[in-house]
C-alpha cells in the first residue's frame, strides 16, 4: 500500500511530466498511478492514468497504454460528468493513440482491431466529432492488411471529412499523407506534401523530426542531395536520444548505409546500442531494426562482417552475427503481423527494405566520421588482372610514357595499371620493365622508403644498359634528391649533385631532353645549395662564429643570393623551358614572402602560374595560384584573391593529389565566406574540401579546418542545426589545434546551442571556454564566457550554478575595470535570480542591494563621462528593474493573501514557513509610491535620450500609471499617459511606432473609466 499523500502524488505527477520519455519515466508514472488509486481520490487517479498514458506514448513502450486507457474509459463511462471539458477532450484525443497502438500489436486479433475502429467511430459520432481521425486510422489498418481498395476509400474520406478539435495537427496529417504517397511509389508527391513541414511552416512536438527522417531516401532517389544532407543533419539532431523516435533513428542509419556513409551509420548505431534489444513496441522494433539491418548488410558486403558491432542481449556481436540475430527476430515479428493481418505485406516490405541497393557511391555529409577499420591482410594483396583491357598493352605503355614526360598527375595511375597487366611481368620488354621499376622507385622515394636509393640505383643501371642516357641521368638526379631528404653530409651531397649535373651535361647534343635534364639538375642544385648554406650558417652561429645580428644578416644575405641565382636561372631558360622556369618563379615568390614583400610575391606567383598554363601544364599553376590568393587576402584585395582561387580550382581538374584538392577548395571557401553574399557556394566548397582532406588522411588537420569553415557557412545561412552538428563532430580535432582555436570553437558551439534553445549544452561550452582562457593575461575573454554561461544556466533554471557563474564573471569584470555596462547587467541578473524560486523579505532586500550596486557603478561612470548614452540608458533600466522588484514584492503579498482567503484562513494569520511576512497597508502604499518615483526617474532619463527610447519610456510611464490606479488615483495615472501621448503627437510622422499612441489612448480610456 502506498504511503504517499495526495500532495506528494500531485508533485510527483508534475515532475514526471517534465522528464524525458523512456523506461525511467514510465516506471515512475506506474508507481504514481498505483499510489493515486490507493488514495481513493478518483480525480487524482484519473490524472495519474492520463499521465501514464502520455508517458507510454513518448517511449518505446507505447502499446502498454492500452490498459490505463481502458481504465480511464471505464471511469468516464461510470461518471461522464466527473470529466471537465479539457479532460473529456483529452480522453477522446487518446482514442487515436490507442487505434495506432492496436495496429502495432500483432497479438491483438484483426477482428478486435476492426471492432475498435467501429467503437471509436461510434463514440466520435455521439460526441459530435468529425470522422476524420477514424478514417485515417482505417487507412493504415487497410494498408497493413493489403486491402488497397479499402485504403484508397479511407484516404478519400479522410481528406473529405471536416477538420475539428479532434483532428491531428497539420504537421502530423501531412506526415501521414506524404507517407501514403511514398508507399505508392510517388516520391515527388510525398515531398511536395511534406514541404510545409520541411520548410518549418508547420511543426509540432514530433515534426519535423519524423518527416525529416522519412524524406531522406526520397530526396536521394530524386537527386536532391543537398536537401537530403540537410534533412539528415537537422533530423538526426532532433531524433537522437528520443525513445519514441527510434524508427526515425533507423531511417537515418539506413540513409547513411545507402549513401556511402557506413561509418557514420555505425556511429549512430553505437549511440543507440542500449535500444537494440527487443522493444515493447514491435512495430517500432521492426522499423528501427530494419534500418540497422541495411547498414549491417552493407558493412558485410564491404568486407567488414567480422568487425565488432554493438552488443546484443548481453553478448558482444560481430557485424555478421548481429545481422543474423536481428534478421531472424525481425522476420519473426513480420510473420506475426502477417498472420494477424491475413497478408504478407509486412514481410514483403521489410525484405525489400533490408535488401535495398546503395543509392549513390558517396554523399559527403560534412560531419566527421571515423573511417572504417582497415581490413586484415593475411597475405600479399592479390594481383588484380583486368579481364578485358580497354586498350592494348603497347598503347597503354605509350600513354603512360607520354603522361610521365609531360609531368601529368595521372601518370602514376597509368603506370600502376601497366604494372598490373600480365605483359609487365618478368621476361617482358626490358624497356617497359625498366619504366615500371622507375615508377616503383619514384613512389618509394616520395614515401621516404629506406630502400629508395637502392631502387633508384637499379633503375639507373637498367637505363644505362638500354642506352637511354637521359633517363639514367634523371635517376642520378633523383638519387641526389633522396640523399638531400635523408640528411646526407653536405660534402657528399654536393658531390652527388655534381655527378647528376655532369650526367646531364654529358648527354648527346642532339638529345631532345638534354636542356631539360641540365636545367632540372641546376635548379635542384640551387635549391639544395641554399639549404646547405643556411644549415652551415646556423652551425657557425652556434659555434660562436657570428655575433649580434650576424645570423639574421647572414640569412638575409642567403636569401639574396638565392634570389639572384633563381633570377639568373629563369632568364637563362625562359624561352626553352617555361614550366621549369615556372617552378623557379614560384620559389622566388615564396622567397619574396619570407622577405616581407607580398606585393612582389603576388606578381611572381602570377607569372609562375601563367608560364605553367602556357606550357600546357595547368595543374602546375594550382599551388602558386592558391598561395597568391592567400597573399591577396592579406593585402585586403578580396576580389583579386577570389579570382586567383577560382583559377586555381579550374586548373585543379587533373590534379590527383587529394590534399591539394582540399587546399584549393578550402582557400576559395574562406574567401567567399568573407565576401558576405556567397555563403551557399562557400559551404559547397568547404564540404568538398572536408571530403578531399578525409581522402588524404588529414581528417584531423585540414578536414577539421574545412568543417569549422563549413559550420560557419551553415550558421551564416541560418542553418543552425546543421552548423552545430558539423562543429560538434569535429570539435575533438579542433581542441588539438592550440588554445586559441579551442576557445574559439567552444564559444562558437556555445552560440549555436544557445540559438537552438539548448541552454545546458551552451552553458557547458561557455564554461569550458572560460576554463581554457583562465591563465590568459587579459581577464575579459574569461569574463565574457563566464557571463554567457551564467545567462544560459539561468535560462535552464539552474539557479545555484548560474549565481556562481555570475559571481565569477563579476569578479573578472571588476578586475578588468573597463566594462561597467556588463558589470551592471550581471548585478541585475543576480538580483532577479534571488527572486527566482520564492519571494522572501531577505530575497527582496538582496535584490534591492544588487540594484543599488548597479546604480552606483553607473553613477560613477557618468561622473567621469556625463554624455555616455549607453550608461544613461542602463541607469534608466536599472531604476525600471528596481521598481519591478518592489512590484514583485507587492504581488507576492497579494497572492499570499488571496491564497489564504481561498483556503479559509484569515488575512495576516501566521503562515509558518511562508515566503514573506504580510505587509501592512502603509507598507504597501510606501512600496507603490517608491515604484512610481523610480519609474518617473527612469522615464525622465529615457526622455533625455530622445525618440529612440520612446518605447522604454512608455513602458515606465505605463507602469507608473497603473500603480497610481492601485493607489486609488486613476486620474493621476491617466494624466501621466496623456502627457506622453501629447508629446508623441507633436513628433514628426514616422518617429514614434504606430502602436504606441493606440496603446496610450486605450490605457487612458480604461483608467478614466475606472475612476467614474
Amino acid at each position: 500500500m502506498s504511503t504517499m499523500t495526495g500532495e506528494e502524488i500531485e508533485r510527483g505527477l508534475a515532475e514526471n511530466r517534465q522528464v524525458p520519455g523512456g523506461a525511467a519515466r514510465n516506471a515512475h508514472a506506474e508507481a504514481l498511478s498505483a499510489a493515486a488509486e490507493a488514495t481513493g481520490d478518483r480525480p487524482l487517479f484519473r490524472a495519474a492514468l492520463d499521465n501514464l498514458i502520455n508517458a507510454y506514448l513518448y517511449s518505446s513502450e507505447s502499446p502498454k497504454m492500452l490498459v490505463p486507457f481502458a481504465r480511464l474509459l471505464q471511469e468516464y463511462d461510470k461518471d461522464p460528468a466527473a470529466f471537465d471539458e479539457w479532460d473529456a477532450h483529452s480522453l477522446f484525443w487518446q482514442f487515436k493513440w490507442i487505434a495506432s497502438a492496436i495496429g502495432h500489436s500483432p497479438e491483438i486479433p484483426l477482428e478486435s482491431a476492426t471492432g475498435w475502429l467501429d467503437e471509436m467511430e461510434r463514440r466520435y459520432r455521439i460526441a459530435g466529432y468529425s470522422e476524420r481521425p477514424v478514417r485515417e486510422a482505417e487507412l493504415w489498418l487497410a494498408d497493413a492488411t493489403a486491402d488497397d481498395e479499402r485504403a484508397g476509400r479511407a484516404y478519400a474520406r479522410w481528406q473529405a471529412a471536416d477538420r475539428d478539435d479532434m483532428s491531428d495537427c497539420h504537421a502530423c496529417e501531412l506526415n501521414s499523407q506524404g507517407h501514403y504517397a511514398m508507399l505508392r511509389g510517388d516520391d515527388a508527391e510525398a515531398l511536395e506534401v511534406w514541404q510545409p513541414v520541411l520548410s518549418g511552416e508547420q511543426t509540432c512536438a514530433e515534426e519535423p523530426h519524423r518527416i525529416l527522417a522519412t524524406s531522406l531516401l526520397p530526396l536521394v532517389r530524386l537527386g536532391r542531395f543537398d536537401e537530403a544532407r540537410s534533412a539528415h543533419l537537422r533530423g538526426y539532431r532532433l531524433a537522437r536520444d528520443k525513445e519514441s523516435l527510434l524508427p526515425s533513428v533507423g531511417r537515418h542509419i539506413e540513409f547513411c548505409a545507402l549513401t556511402g556513409n557506413e561509418s557514420r551509420g555505425l556511429e549512430i548505431l553505437a549511440e543507440h546500442a542500449a535500444h537494440v534489444a527487443p522493444l515493447a513496441n514491435l512495430s517500432d522494433q521492426l522499423a528501427f531494426h530494419g534500418g540497422i539491418l541495411v547498414l549491417l548488410r552493407r558493412l558485410t558486403e564491404l568486407g567488414h562482417g567480422q568487425s565488432p558491432a554493438v552488443p546484443y542481449e548481453g553478448s558482444p556481436r560481430t557485424v555478421s552475427e548481429l545481422y543474423e540475430a536481428l534478421r531472424a527476430g525481425s522476420l519473426e515479428i513480420a510473420r506475426r503481423f502477417d498472420a494477424r493481418n491475413g497478408s504478407t505485406r509486412v514481410s514483403e516490405r521489410f525484405l525489400a527494405r533490408i535488401g535495398g541497393a546503395p543509392l549513390t557511391a558517396v554523399l559527403p555529409l560534412g560531419v566527421r566520421s571515423s573511417a572504417l577499420a582497415a581490413l586484415p591482410q593475411p597475405g600479399p594483396a592479390p594481383v588484380r588482372r583486368p579481364a578485358a583491357p580497354a586498350e592494348g598493352f603497347a598503347e597503354l605503355v605509350e600513354r603512360a610514357r607520354a603522361a610521365r614526360d609531360l609531368g601529368h598527375p595521372g601518370a602514376d595511375a597509368l603506370w600502376e595499371e601497366v604494372a598490373l597487366r600480365p605483359e609487365a611481368t618478368a621476361g617482358s620488354d626490358p624497356l617497359t620493365a625498366a619504366d615500371v621499376a622507375d615508377h616503383r622507385a619514384l613512389t618509394a622515394a616520395r614515401a621516404g622508403a629506406a630502400d629508395a636509393p637502392e631502387l633508384l640505383a637499379d633503375v639507373r643501371e637498367r637505363y644505362r644498359e638500354l642506352g637511354i642516357a637521359e633517363r639514367a641521368a634523371l635517376a642520378e638526379l633523383r638519387l641526389a634528391t633522396v640523399a638531400a631528404q635523408s640528411g646526407t653530409e653536405p660534402g657528399q651531397l654536393r658531390e652527388l649533385l655534381a655527378v647528376a649535373l655532369r650526367a646531364a651535361e654529358a648527354l648527346d647534343a642532339d638529345e631532345p631532353l638534354r636542356t631539360r635534364r641540365i636545367a632540372l639538375a641546376e635548379l635542384t642544385g640551387i635549391r639544395v645549395e641554399s639549404y646547405l648554406r643556411s644549415v652551415e650558417a646556423t652551425e657557425d652561429a652556434g659555434h660562436g662564429h657570428a655575433a649580434g645580428h650576424g645570423h639574421a644578416a647572414g640569412q638575409e644575405h642567403g636569401h639574396g643570393e638565392l634570389a639572384t641565382e633563381l633570377a639568373a636561372f629563369a632568364d637563362a631558360y625562359a624561352a626553352d623551358l617555361p614550366d621549369v622556369v615556372a617552378e623557379a618563379e614560384e620559389m622566388l615568390g615564396r622567397l619574396a614572402l619570407s622577405q616581407g614583400d607580398p606585393e612582389r610575391a603576388v606578381t611572381l606567383l602570377a607569372g609562375s602560374a601563367d608560364r605553367s598554363v602556357a606550357a600546357g601544364r595547368p595543374w602546375l599553376a594550382v599551388d602558386p595560384l592558391v598561395l597568391r590568393a592567400g597573399v591577396l587576402m592579406s593585402l585586403d584585395l578580396p576580389a583579386e584573391a577570389e579570382e586567383s582561387a577560382r583559377a586555381g580550382l579550374a586548373h585543379a581538374a587533373e590534379v590527383t593529389d587529394t590534399e591539394a584538392q582540399g587546399v584549393v577548395r578550402l582557400t576559395l571557401a574562406d574567401i567567399l565566406l568573407g565576401r558576405g553574399d556567397a555563403d551557399a557556394e562557400a559551404a559547397r566548397h568547404a564540404l568538398e574540401a572536408a571530403h578531399w582532406f578525409d581522402q588524404a588522411g588529414l581528417t584531423a588537420d585540414g578536414g577539421a579546418q574545412a568543417r569549422l569553415l563549413l559550420a560557419r557557412c551553415h550558421a551564416r545561412e541560418g542553418h543552425t542545426a546543421e552548423a552545430a552538428e558539423v562543429l560538434q563532430s569535429t570539435l575533438p580535432d579542433l581542441l588539438e589545434h592550440g588554445a586559441g582555436q579551442a576557445v574559439s570553437a567552444r564559444e562558437f558551439l556555445g552560440d549555436l546551442l544557445r540559438d537552438l534553445h539548448d541552454p545546458r549544452g551552451a552553458a557547458e561550452q561557455y564554461l569550458l571556454a572560460a576554463e581554457l582562457s583562465e591563465d590568459w593575461e587579459d581577464p575579459r575573454p574569461q569574463a565574457n564566457f563566464a557571463q554567457a554561461a551564467a545567462d544560459q544556466l539561468s535560462e535552464a533554471r539552474l539557479v545555484p550554478e548560474a549565481v556562481a557563474a555570475y559571481e565569477r564573471a563579476l569578479e573578472l569584470r571588476r578586475r578588468s575595470k573597463d566594462a561597467p555596462v556588463a558589470e551592471v547587467r550581471i548585478l541585475r541578473s543576480l538580483a532577479w535570480l534571488g527572486l527566482r524560486d520564492v519571494v522572501t523579505d531577505a530575497a527582496v532586500a538582496g535584490a534591492r542591494a544588487r540594484m543599488g550596486e548597479a546604480a552606483e557603478v553607473l553613477t560613477t561612470t557618468l561622473a567621469d563621462a556625463p554624455e555616455d548614452r549607453e550608461a544613461r540608458a542602463e541607469l534608466a533600466e536599472t531604476w525600471n528593474q528596481l521598481a519591478q522588484v518592489l512590484d514583485r514584492r507587492v504581488r507576492a503579498d497579494e497572492d499570499a493573501k488571496e491564497e489564504a482567503y481561498e483556503e479559509g484562513g484569515q488575512e495576516g494569520e501566521d503562515r509558518g514557513s511562508g515566503p514573506a511576512e504580510p505587509l501592512a497597508a502603509a507598507e504597501l502604499e510606501a512600496l507603490r509610491l517608491e515604484e512610481i518615483l523610480l519609474w518617473e526617474r527612469a522615464a525622465a532619463l529615457h526622455a533625455e535620450l530622445g525618440p529612440d527610447h520612446l518605447q522604454a519610456r512608455f513602458q515606465c510611464v505605463n507602469n507608473a500609471a497603473w500603480t497610481e490606479h492601485e493607489l486609488g488615483r486613476p486620474e493621476a495615472g491617466a494624466a501621466r499617459v496623456s502627457a506622453l501621448a501629447a508629446e508623441v503627437r507633436a513628433l514628426p510622422e514616422g518617429v514614434a511606432p504606430e502602436w504606441l499612441l493606440e496603446s496610450a489612448e486605450r490605457t487612458t480610456e480604461h483608467l478614466l473609466r475606472t475612476s467614474a
